[in-house]
């Protein structure tokens, strides 16, 4: 408004919208304009498309409105001669600023003019990211903690600015006081459209987030892109410290492993870790161990990729993260940092989002395995947990995809299976009680194991096994005499009973291990 050719021009409608951008100024002298605009043109027009009919004005206007043009601009008198009150209250309602020059003007000259300063703005806007850029690129070299770039950023952008870490810690520049802190909680907790929120990405997960308030002013286009360069700098900034973090816990791997083994008292442990963290409380907590499949052999920077991807997931869940590594296994001592209530949940939410991420790119992972031991309550009795936690793994190998679990509870009579296996010959104690079944089935095609497990499982009812099987009645009927002269018209006494359904719990651990045997050896032929 301030540029040559608009001394004299008076504004009819619209004023409150004065403020908009204009990216760009086109002379348009078509009604049908939707398709020709991306949006915050000035549109100089002599109203030649309409001359005075109201109605083509107003559809002319409805479509600028809906493009989001910045203005419209009229010389009066060539074609068109006055304002339609309509055309002025529509304008007016959408704050769409309607320009009048009173007389014959240079279109060329106000683009030329324009474009020119458009073009320069924007130069100068390129020349000044470069410069903020730079500077920030150079504070990276030389800072630790994330606090400067805010300071720096906030400086530069001249608006509130709020960072969130770990959705709970908030960093206000500049500083406020405790009841303007409240105000802004509260709106972003609303997730308020008032504010401009970017999420700070780091290995694929949202670590923090940079708010900006526009309360002075709009966010402008120079805005979006030193926030973008600030959001770039700061997951850099705290990649490199989660980096220097994670090769400081690899050094630490000797003292890691003694804990693991039970050499520390409690009161050694927790001197240790105030050492570490003075802020830190645990309240227990749990050993996860990570089995990792490569299809080709991973880097040094690749598996602490890993490590910090992993240890970003479940410090998220409420758990401090402590790694080390024994031969191709991870292993996370995950100290709990809130109450004992839900940590298996928690935990079984975190290696899920481990789980169904995308390896390949960066690893070459085949599969991933994890196997958690214990909860104990006390840290000293990790190594308690971290026994536990490799039978869980180690039974991860051997069942079927429908009885695994991560966790070391979960596995009941498989525990009980695993330490007779152990200690005796669990084939010969099976077919002691099964074998006169499974022969008959490898004979006969009688599918009386399956009968057998079903109808033990549904509490001898006949109806409901007939059903489940998918069988009549007449079939069922004759399996069932069946397995009586097989094993005895008392199979269904509770303690025969109980022994069976253990035996057929055992039968289907050792055919699982069985084929997981034959592939591993295949394999290593």
């Amino acid at each position: 408004m301030k540029r040559k050719h608009f001394e004299t021009v008076e504004v009819v409608a619209g004023q409150s919208g004065l403020h908009r951008f204009v990216k760009w100024v086109h002379v348009v002298e078509v009604i049908q304009i939707r398709k020709l605009l991306n949006g915050h043109e000035l549109i100089l027009t002599t109203g030649l498309g309409w001359k005075d009919d109201k109605e083509i004005f107003l559809s002319f206007l409805t479509q600028l409105i809906e493009c989001n043009a910045a203005g419209l601009c009229i010389e009066l008198g060539t074609h068109a001669t006055y304002i339609p009150e309509e055309v002025i209250e529509l304008a007016n309602e959408h704050q769409f600023p309607i320009i009048i020059f009173h007389q014959e003007v240079p279109f060329v000259a106000i683009t030329q003019d324009i474009h020119s300063l458009l073009i320069n703005q924007h130069y100068q806007m390129i020349s000044d990211l470069e410069n903020y850029s730079q500077q920030l690129n150079k504070k990276l070299l030389e800072i630790e903690d994330y606090e400067e770039i805010l300071h720096f950023f906030q400086k530069y952008i001249d608006l509130q600015v709020i960072a969130t870490f770990n959705e709970k810690d908030m960093q206000f520049v500049p500083p406020l006081i405790e009841r303007e802190q409240q105000e802004y909680r509260a709106l972003i907790a609303s997730d308020s459209s008032n504010m401009s929120r970017h999420p700070v990405q780091i290995l694929g997960q949202q670590y923090a987030e940079l708010i900006v308030v526009p309360k002075q002013r709009e966010l402008n286009e120079f805005d979006l892109l030193i926030i973008d360069r600030t959001v770039t700098a700061l997951a850099q900034l705290l990649l490199r410290n989660l980096y220097v973090e994670e090769k400081k816990t690899v050094e630490e791997s000797a003292w890691m492993t003694d804990w693991l083994e039970g050499n520390h008292s409690e009161q050694a442990i927790r001197e240790h870790l105030t050492y570490m963290d003075p802020q830190l409380k645990l309240q227990g907590g749990v050993v996860c161990i990570c089995k990792m499949n490569s299809s080709a052999k991973s880097s040094n920077m690749d598996g602490t990729y890993f490590k910090l991807f992993c240890r970003n997931i479940l410090e998220q869940h409420g758990f401090h993260v402590f790694t080390t590594e024994w031969k191709h296994d991870l292993i996370f001592i995950l100290g709990n940092k809130r109450t004992k209530k839900g940590w298996r949940d928690r935990l079984n939410e975190g290696l899920k989002r481990i789980e169904n991420v995308d390896f390949n790119a960066k690893l070459k992972l085949s599969s991933l395995s994890f196997g958690v031991g214990k909860y104990v309550n006390r840290v000293n009795d990790m190594h308690l947990s971290y026994k536990t936690a490799k039978e869980a793994l180690r039974l991860q190998d051997i069942l079927s995809d429908k009885n695994k679990s991560y966790f070391y509870e979960d596995l009941h009579l498989y525990r009980i299976i695993s330490l007779v296996h152990k200690h005796s010959d669990l084939t010969d104690v099976v077919m002691e009680y099964l074998a006169p079944v499974i022969e008959y089935d490898q004979k006969y095609n009688g599918r009386l194991m399956e009968t057998l497990k079903m109808y033990l499982a549904c509490q001898g009812s006949k109806q409901e096994t007939a059903k489940k099987l998918f069988v009549v009645r007449q079939t069922l009927y004759h399996r069932i005499e069946k397995i009586e002269k097989l094993l005895g018209e008392d199979f269904m006494i509770s303690e025969k009973r109980l022994a069976l359904e253990f035996m057929i719990v055992a039968y289907e651990y050792l055919q699982t291990t069985e084929k997981n045997n034959t592939r591993y050896h295949i394999y290593d032929l």
